[in-house]
């Protein structure tokens, strides 16, 4: 009876979740419920906002009454640094000022309001905070014919032609979205004929894993291995775009041998891989086959984003286990502690969890498309609403290309895994606090010697680099850590000569002091142009004498080459 009634309660959460994308309605209905609650019982707060409504009433009286007296009068109140809504000079021109400096102020006040009540659970009061800014965001008047100066001039300028071809992009978007079918213009983007070309073979292959081994670009090469681990909650061909910014061809052009790990991408039958199967068929088999077919007894390890967790948990798995195979551990974009992970940890609690197991429960993994719709409420102003406008209103499809093409090809998450992922390192924080097991005994990040390289972005909303910064408490070995400009992804993919590129650097000794993450960009030294060059230069002083290029796999060893890259893998939908 017990197995009945879990079954009833799965299916019925995964209907709910279905409908509202993982989000559990209990949960947001709990956080407002504390907040409105609370507000209730803070009549200072209430005496508060109320001083605040009517300031910013009388400021909003006073710019109208100065912009009747001038044209140029100073503004009320200025947006935020990152928000574009209201650049155009059209919301210089009345009665548009008006109505973009009175959202402005309202925007204001609501954060206010949502922020600072005495008694609401921290995560209760992120989640209505950023729920709020969700409906504001929604009701900006650049989202409106009547309030959008901009989007009225272009009717006037195109005579409505714009609307049309706007409703033609959404009847297009909306039938390839039913048929499953890749945004307008992805097609164009075909690993291995526009983007993940560089040459290579599949030399390795598992129910997890394709491992592609690059062909030397040198007469000679550095003999320790570069073996990359990318996420599986992304295609690995974010490393290999296209000729131009691919990581892979430029540590092949500095005589680096480089073997990448390109995941499966899993279905309802992969449901019971956990994380242990993926850092077994993943980063344990890879180094196997990547020592036995180079020859050499040390590697240097690259994971991007989950990937870097994974290789962080199986660095500190072969330290305990005495297993000396990496020379060096560079991790870009991936969090080794969660207690800080940023607005993403909005959807991570036991509420949203239970709706997310549900969910991946009758299923069996999680789709891209699920996940997406978190990403994008991070930046809703970005990915949402303005492609709203742009595309559907202004009739304006922004032109595809490449990092585009790429996030628009999803992978999925299976069931066991991601629910261990969600639960023991966001939830449970297990691998910082030192009780994450592997095999049943538990693993530290301080028991990690090899020299390890962190490159974390400014404007990263999957990894905060606040978050990611925090390895420093962790680990005592020489560490060097990265902020450069840019996001999760466009701040990674940093080839040299791209414009507008910088970071900060700096290296901490073994056991040497460590600063807080805002001290440490004081005491940090600022650079421009791509950090891909002075990772470069830190992987050649950790490696030996270049040698002669290893063969393309190595058949007597067990390892033939078995497909040309990008193999079969990185094609799965």
């Amino acid at each position: 009876m017990d197995g009945v009634a879990e079954t009833i309660d799965r299916a019925t959460s995964a209907m709910i979740a279905q409908f509202t994308k993982g989000l559990s309605p209990a949960t947001v209905a709990y956080a407002f419920s504390d907040w409105a609650l609370h507000l209730a019982l803070s009549p200072g707060k209430q005496m508060q906002l109320g001083q605040k409504a009517l300031r910013k009433q009388t400021r909003m009286i006073d710019y109208m009454m100065r912009c009747c007296a001038q044209q140029d009068a100073d503004p009320a109140i200025d947006p935020l640094p990152q928000d574009k809504r209201f650049n155009d000079p059209a919301w210089k021109e009345q009665p548009f000022n008006w109505i973009a400096q009175a959202f402005l102020l309202n925007q204001q006040w609501w954060d206010a309001a949502t922020t600072g009540v005495k008694g609401v659970n921290h995560h209760h009061e992120d989640m209505v905070e950023f729920t709020t800014r969700q409906i504001l965001d929604m009701l900006a008047p650049t989202n409106f014919l009547a309030t959008n100066p901009v989007l009225q001039q272009k009717i006037v300028e195109t005579k409505g032609q714009c609307l049309i071809d706007g409703f033609q992009h959404l009847i297009e978007d909306m039938q390839r979205n039913l048929r499953g079918e890749p945004p307008m213009g992805a097609e164009k983007f075909k690993p291995g004929d526009t983007v993940a070309t560089a040459k290579g073979k599949i030399v390795y292959r598992n129910r997890l894993i394709e491992l592609i081994q690059y062909e030397p670009t040198t007469e000679k090469v550095r003999p320790e291995p570069v073996l990359i681990v990318p996420a599986w909650i992304m295609k690995y061909y974010i490393l290999d775009l296209s000729p131009h910014n691919s990581l892979v061809k430029w540590l092949t052009d500095q005589g680096f041998t480089v073997f990448m790990i390109s995941w499966h991408n899993p279905d309802a039958d992969d449901r019971d891989l956990s994380m242990e199967s993926y850092r077994l068929l993943g980063p344990m088999a890879a180094i196997d086959a990547v020592t036995k077919i180079t020859g050499s007894s040390k590697l240097h390890a690259m994971g991007y984003c989950l990937g870097g967790t994974l290789l962080s948990i199986t660095a500190a798995t072969m330290a305990r286990d005495h297993d000396d195979r990496l020379a060096s551990i560079t991790l870009l974009a991936a969090q080794t502690e969660f207690s800080e992970p940023g607005e993403l940890g909005l959807f991570i609690d036991e509420g949203q969890l239970n709706m997310l197991e549900s969910m991946m429960w009758s299923q069996g993994y999680l789709d891209s498309s699920q996940m997406g719709g978190a990403f994008q409420m991070l930046r809703s102003n970005d990915l949402i609403w303005s492609h709203v406008l742009n595309t559907y209103m202004m009739g304006e499809r922004d032109p595809m290309f490449d990092l585009m093409a790429w996030n628009a090809d999803g992978t999925r998450m299976p069931y066991a895994m991601h629910s261990q992922y969600l639960r023991r390192l966001f939830l449970e924080d297990q691998l910082a606090e030192g009780k994450y097991e592997v095999e049943g005994r538990e693993i530290t990040l301080s028991s990690i010697h090899q020299p390890i390289f962190v490159v974390s972005t400014e404007r990263d909303h999957v990894a905060p680099w606040h978050s990611v910064h925090k390895i420093h408490l962790l680990t005592g070995t020489e560490l060097t850590f990265v902020l450069t400009s840019g996001g999760h992804n466009a701040g990674i993919v940093s080839e040299p000569g791209h414009k507008h590129r910088s970071f900060h650097i700096l290296t901490r000794q073994p056991d040497g002091p460590s600063y807080g993450a805002d001290e440490w960009v004081s005491h940090a030294k600022y650079q421009e142009g791509s950090w891909w060059i002075e990772w470069g230069k830190w992987l050649e002083n950790r490696s030996g004498t270049p040698v002669a290029p290893p063969s393309m796999g190595a058949p007597d060893k067990g390892y033939p080459p078995l497909h040309d890259a990008p193999g079969y893998y990185v094609l799965e939908h």
